[in-house]
């Protein structure tokens, strides 16, 4: 059986180096979608929407893995893709984002799917998935949407979230020396598991788009 494995495909975008920010250019991928607010007095890893979010997104990803992998006429499997997630507030604007107070943060999670993924194939499994564990809240949220984030500086943080401030900083040095303007929302993707990796061993791709002053 084939197997497509698009984190190696796109290395470069999924396993940057930690010792420096780089540029690169993000085309135009497709992702399920599940847009969100962090409940006020919480942190994602205790709001109830947030888990109720993760849990559809992850639900309907591994629904469309299957699926494609068990069809009769050319079945194909691939790894799924890191979590990802768009961070901002109401009237997002970078400079006063305050990443250490994640009370009121609005949130688009996404998750990368295959190109032969089509908007009929997502319902079809959005339906398997309703008929599997019932009409969950979080599902009529989900959406299989394109996204084209185009110029970006990134890095890998190593560490908690709670120390990405310090290499936001490091970014933002990069961005001023090169003569760069950021815009858009924080992008991280995560390659490690909160609820495994050690703190300290997190490994978490910052992303942020930029464009020349």
């Amino acid at each position: 059986m084939e197997i497509l494995d698009l984190r190696k495909q796109w290395k470069h975008l999924y396993n940057p180096s930690a010792k420096k920010v780089e540029v690169v250019e993000v085309p135009r991928f497709q992702f399920g979608m599940i847009d969100g607010e962090i409940e006020a007095g919480h942190g994602p890893g205790d709001s109830p929407g947030f888990q109720a979010a993760m849990e559809a997104l992850y639900g309907i990803s591994y629904t469309l893995k299957f699926a494609i992998k068990q069809r009769k006429e050319n079945p194909l499997d691939y790894p799924v893709m890191a979590l990802e997630g768009l961070w901002g507030v109401e009237n997002f604007d970078r400079g006063t984002f305050d990443i250490t107070n994640p009370s009121g943060w609005q949130y688009t999670m996404m998750i990368m799917q295959p190109d032969f993924i089509t908007q009929e194939t997502f319902q079809e499994g959005l339906a398997q998935l309703r008929k599997k564990r019932g009409d969950q809240p979080g599902f009529s949220k989900l959406r299989l949407d394109s996204f084209e984030e185009g110029l970006c500086i990134q890095t890998m943080h190593i560490g908690p979230y709670a120390t990405e401030m310090e290499t936001i900083a490091k970014m933002d040095a990069f961005a001023e020396q090169n003569d760069y303007a950021l815009h858009g929302r924080h992008h991280e993707i995560y390659m490690g598991d909160p609820r495994k990796a050690a703190p300290e061993k997190l490994r978490t791709v910052l992303r942020h788009p930029v464009k020349k002053k």
